[in-house]
């Protein structure tokens, strides 16, 4: 079964799998919504997963990991500045 597996079935899988650890990584209170790695692994993992979407092609995939990596990337640029305007490591 792993051999027929194509390249964009790995870079979904890798993606979806990034988001899910994000998701999980949350609800078990041990990275917070409003964080720098949050935002990071979700835009990562949308990108993966939208890119793999356009691989086969799959257009509403490719559309809805599209917005959802733009939002995570802006949710990303809103926990750096407040990173740095607040002088966190």
């Amino acid at each position: 079964m792993l051999a027929s597996l194509t390249l964009a079935d790995w870079i979904g899988t890798l993606g979806v799998a990034i988001l899910l650890i994000a998701f999980l990584l949350n609800i078990s209170d041990l990275m917070r919504l409003d964080g720098v790695w949050y935002s990071a692994l979700n835009a990562l993992g949308a990108g993966l997963a939208g890119y793999a979407s356009w691989l086969i092609p799959f257009w509403p995939f490719v559309i809805l990991e599209a917005v959802w990596c733009l939002a995570s990337l802006y949710a990303l640029s809103k926990a750096l500045r407040h990173r740095k305007e607040s002088g966190s490591p």
